[in-house]
């Protein structure tokens, strides 16, 4: 299995961050994404601070509640259990659509405009958000909750929808502005900043939020806490608009988007580099999202974490990555791609080993997660920049719909397993098979092979 097809030599002059930037095209994308990538984030930040404040009093016996979380078997003895129970009906509600959506929506990503896709919707998001203060006045009460509630359920259903269409349109709109030769930095960059706002976005949230509304209030402004994402989603759709760019006429076709879809899975099965690359970034994500869990027992056997210090293990892998995505950037195209595919399924295996290794031990730890988080960004990036290199340039928003379907899946289903794996057979023996299986994949990139 390799991740591209031919060796890529490295371009000369062209790669590198420095070179990237003096692209104006490039920035106004990368602007975009990172206001279009801490509205995301915020998103979910602002669910949680909104149920928090208005939903979820003192006392959290709520009979619906009640039948719910026993329906599931959970405990509702706490305030934070209840918010925890009533924000996961937001994230499931965010999740449906990525799921079931994705590569419908990478079908209209290739027979419309990807920039005015994008700048869509951006502006349609930012207008939805608008309406989030009507879900705070007074209504009927539906299954034991206020209506606004569910109203927020729909909104977080729409909000995802909207989001199904920019995401393909963006990956596939990368090539189109950045040569081939930058194209490998361009990920890079793209995933830096993504990890980054993940962690900003998480990390400074509530505060900004909470800044928001008692400042506003300060001068007679109620609502402060419903600013921050419409002007977010507005600022990069704004940003995006501003890219001039010929995209390729789009002959109309009479065919149906099934169809069309299949003839992005077609695109798999005759250009081996591109499944080989869809293969192991759906496996890369699969043990990140195993990680995920892992990690609530991994620092319960910290004795200066406990199981609650979990986040701190995954900023430190966070931030690996991140690294990681920097060293790809500046040093990447003097590699080939299937060579540094197998480097970073090694460094991952090797870490997933050491993790079980170093099981109380908090440095050792942490400094094993951000290397796991370096192997994932040597992995992943080159097998992004192979999908948008080797995918025709009419197919990329299907594949890139087919890709983040596969991708979200394979976030969801670990979530689910790994818990009670973990609680049948032990931490250690799934550390280690997690590590076989990226030790076989690595195998399978044949890396004894001459590049």
């Amino acid at each position: 299995m390799a991740a591209s097809g031919a060796p890529r030599a490295a371009t000369g002059g062209e790669g590198g961050i420095a070179a990237l930037l003096t692209s104006v095209q490039f920035r106004r994308l990368w602007l975009g994404q990172i206001f279009s990538q801490l509205a995301d984030k915020f998103y979910i930040v602002l669910m949680v601070f909104l149920i928090a404040q208005y939903w979820v009093t003192d006392n959290p016996a709520n009979p619906a509640l009640v039948d719910a979380a026993a329906a599931i078997r959970i405990d509702l003895e706490t305030r934070a259990q209840v918010i925890t129970l009533m924000a996961t009906g937001i994230y499931v509600a965010n999740t449906i659509p990525a799921i079931l959506l994705g590569t419908v929506a990478g079908v209209w990503a290739d027979r419309w405009p990807k920039r005015k896709v994008m700048v869509a919707s951006n502006a349609l998001r930012s207008g939805l958000l608008l309406l989030a203060p009507l879900c705070l006045l007074p209504g009927p009460v539906w299954l034991g909750l206020s209506w606004g509630y569910w109203a927020l359920v729909g909104m977080t259903f729409l909000e995802s929808v909207l989001t199904q269409f920019f995401a393909p349109a963006e990956q596939a709109m990368l090539p189109l502005l950045v040569p081939s030769g930058q194209l490998l930095a361009a990920n890079s960059v793209y995933q830096a900043t993504s990890m980054a706002a993940t962690i900003v976005g998480f990390a400074v949230g509530d505060p900004v939020l909470r800044l928001l509304q008692k400042g506003l209030a300060q001068v007679g402004i109620p609502g402060g806490e419903f600013v921050l994402l419409p002007l977010c989603y507005g600022l990069a759709a704004v940003a995006i608009a501003g890219i001039t760019l010929e995209e390729p006429v789009r002959i109309p076709r009479a065919i149906s988007v099934w169809e069309e879809i299949g003839e992005g899975v077609q695109v798999l099965r005759e250009r081996r580099s591109v499944r080989a690359a869809m293969i192991q970034l759906v496996l890369l994500y699969s043990l990140l999202a195993a990680l995920y869990v892992l990690a609530i027992s991994l620092a319960a056997t910290i004795e200066s974490l406990g199981p609650t210090g979990f986040g701190i293990l995954l900023a430190a892998s966070g931030v690996g990555l991140a690294l990681g995505a920097l060293a790809v950037a500046q040093m990447g195209e003097r590699f080939n791609r299937r060579l540094l595919g197998t480097s970073g399924l090694g460094v991952v295996a090797c870490s997933l080993v050491l993790l079980g290794q170093a099981r109380g031990q908090l440095v050792p730890t942490l400094a094993l997660c951000a290397l796991l988080g370096v192997g994932a960004a040597v992995l992943a990036i080159p097998a992004q920049t192979t999908i948008q290199e080797d995918t025709p340039e009419d197919q990329r928003g299907k594949v890139f719909g087919l890709q983040n379907n596969l991708i979200n899946i394979a976030l969801s289903l670990p979530l689910v397993l790994a818990g009670a794996v973990v609680s049948r057979y032990g931490l250690l023996p799934v550390l280690w098979g997690l590590a076989a299986i990226a030790v076989l994949t690595a195998l399978l990139e044949q890396p004894w092979r001459r590049c």
